[in-house]
């Protein structure tokens, strides 16, 4: 760069030399925009300050795109050469060493053509500029295909394009067409009636999924890919009616399952995709039922679901034993271990999952008056085990509470409720009057410090197991009295339907999340008015604990120990 430049006002007070020749030779054949964008162009070449493409399409009031575009069919004449696309930058040359001087056509040579291609620019709503028609009649000249296979092309692309037609769309189609030698009228009209075959057919798809558009020429490509795989063509319109909703992206997902089942026939698709209906409902109806987010519902349903409904579960049947294993923190992996259990002993139909069901809710509430009177015990599956046991030892739930209660200072308050069953059992003892006087006394004359630090420990859960007993007892005395309500119910359940449906749109049909969220929050506010009727409240279904910095549990969040049973 020179030491030396000018100021910008001695810049703005200069002139701007243009060579005669370019106004003679080019000038009368490019539009408006293209003798802007030469000129302002040649006139930035003598500024010194940077000034970028889109700054001065900004100034010029036309897109980048365009100027790029202009700047392309000067390079054409050889006025200018692109030394970078991206960013643009330009050099220009001197006019009397262009040798690429537009070339003037005979009017007579393509005046059937233009009349015909003005026309098909007519119905799009398009009026290309001189400079673009000039590019297309280059592109006739280089290249050897006629002229009514080119307005063949123009005719396809103005008609997927529609007002968004331009003159690159046009020949870079042609350019390919030319790249497989298609060059004639009829090489072209074969090539585009595959086109305008499928075209019905993708417009019938886009109207199934609710797609308000025309389709354009990449949506061919996905239609392509599934014919070529071997679907049948009535197999897509039933995944697209199964969708309602939705894109060809999600539509291709659908599609990829049907390809890896093997159901690409109209009736196999037909039959899987209501299999998948009722399977992806039964994923979200149990994962409300546990408590368990799900985003995608194909893995639950392939390695969980669709076993289980194979081996004869309903989805009712299963709705009831999530719920049940919802009270032991179970999730898909632990309740799938359990229904083998069931499957084993021969509890498939739904009277037998009823009963077990039935068996397994005493079970748990008698497990709670064992807790009430031996602290906090762990909730598994094996310690229900072992109350089924008791009772298949015949002992009535006094027999098994009285247990509880002297097995109080126990360390293990199971182990020792056991031994005292099995001693009572071997004795005939059956009833609390039957008991013999000399059963061991869990406590021994002496206690080392553990025992005595254990027998603490014991008397403290206790305690909270007894609070938190009672604040669970009166949440579910407010719950009882509210599903007694038919409008509470309604409610409830249009809740737990709209979650599931909201879930399922999330990932299906994102276009249908937000009705489908204001249609549950609706549901939510007639929940909410029926229970402000019953003077209830949603807070009073849950219990309510007397400390609130531990939740009745004895230790805050941090792993210590809550404070609030020193207060007592």
């Amino acid at each position: 760069m020179s030491f030396c430049t000018y100021s910008g006002e001695i810049t703005a007070n200069m002139f701007t030399s243009v060579e005669n020749q370019f106004i003679v030779k080019y000038l009368p054949q490019a539009d408006g925009d293209a003798v802007r964008v030469y000129l302002y162009g040649l006139y930035l070449c003598q500024c010194a300050q940077d000034f970028d493409a889109e700054s001065a399409a900004k100034l010029l009031k036309i897109s980048v795109e365009k100027l790029k575009e202009i700047f392309a069919f000067w390079e054409e004449c050889d006025l200018v050469q692109i030394l970078s696309k991206d960013p643009l930058f330009v050099q220009y040359l001197p006019v009397n060493n262009a040798v690429g001087k537009p070339k003037a056509f005979r009017p007579e040579k393509y005046a059937d053509f233009n009349r015909a291609f003005y026309k098909i620019l007519q119905k799009a709503g398009k009026d290309f500029k001189p400079y673009e028609m000039q590019r297309i009649f280059e592109f006739l000249e280089k290249q050897p295909m006629e002229q009514q296979a080119f307005l063949l092309v123009a005719e396809y692309c103005a008609r997927k394009s529609g007002s968004g037609l331009s003159c690159n769309h046009i020949l870079n189609k042609a350019q390919n067409l030319c790249a497989e030698h298609i060059y004639t009228y009829e090489q072209a009209e074969s090539y585009f009636s595959d086109f305008n075959v499928h075209e019905k057919d993708l417009s019938h798809i886009f109207t199934l999924l609710g797609i308000y558009k025309k389709p354009r020429e990449e949506d061919y490509v996905y239609l392509e890919k599934w014919l070529s795989r071997g679907a049948e063509l009535k197999a897509v319109f039933a995944a697209a009616e199964y969708l309602k909703k939705g894109t060809l992206q999600t539509l291709d997902v659908i599609m990829e399952e049907l390809s890896e089942k093997e159901a690409l026939s109209e009736e196999s698709a037909k039959e899987y995709l209501v299999r998948r209906a009722e399977v992806t409902d039964v994923v979200f109806k149990i994962a409300r039922k546990l408590g368990v987010k799900v985003q995608n519902p194909r893995p639950y349903a392939d390695e969980y679901c669709e076993k289980w409904l194979e081996r004869g579960y309903d989805p009712e049947s299963l709705s009831l034993l999530a719920s049940v294993f919802l009270r032991l923190s179970y999730g898909f992996a632990e309740m799938d271990a359990a229904l083998d259990g069931l499957y084993r002993d021969g509890i498939v139909d739904e009277q037998g999952v009823k009963s077990y069901c039935a068996a397994r809710d005493k079970e748990m509430k008698l497990f709670q008056r064992i807790q009430s009177e031996c602290g906090v015990i762990k909730k598994t599956q094996s310690a229900l085990d072992m109350i089924a046991a008791w009772r298949g030892w015949n002992f009535s739930d006094e027999m098994i509470v009285e247990a509880a209660k002297r097995s109080a200072n126990a360390s293990h308050p199971l182990s020792y409720m056991n031994k005292l069953l099995s001693e009572w059992k071997r004795a005939g003892a059956f009833s609390v009057s039957e008991i013999p006087e000399k059963t061991e006394k869990p406590s021994p004359a002496y206690k080392s410090e553990a025992a005595i630090a254990a027998d603490k420990r014991t008397e403290r859960e206790q305690f909270y197991a007894a609070r938190r007993q009672r604040a669970i007892e009166v949440a579910e005395a407010a719950k009882r009295k509210a599903e007694e309500d038919d409008a509470f119910n309604r409610a409830e359940a249009a809740c737990r339907k709209g979650e599931i449906e909201l879930a399922r749109a999330e990932v299906y049909s994102p276009e249908k999340a937000q009705s489908l969220r204001e249609q549950l929050e609706r549901s939510k506010k007639a929940r909410a008015d029926a229970l402000a009727r019953l003077g209830l409240s949603d807070p009073d279904l849950a219990p309510k604990f007397v400390c609130t910095k531990c939740s009745d549990t004895g230790f805050l969040p941090n792993g210590k120990a809550c404070d609030c049973y020193k207060i007592q």
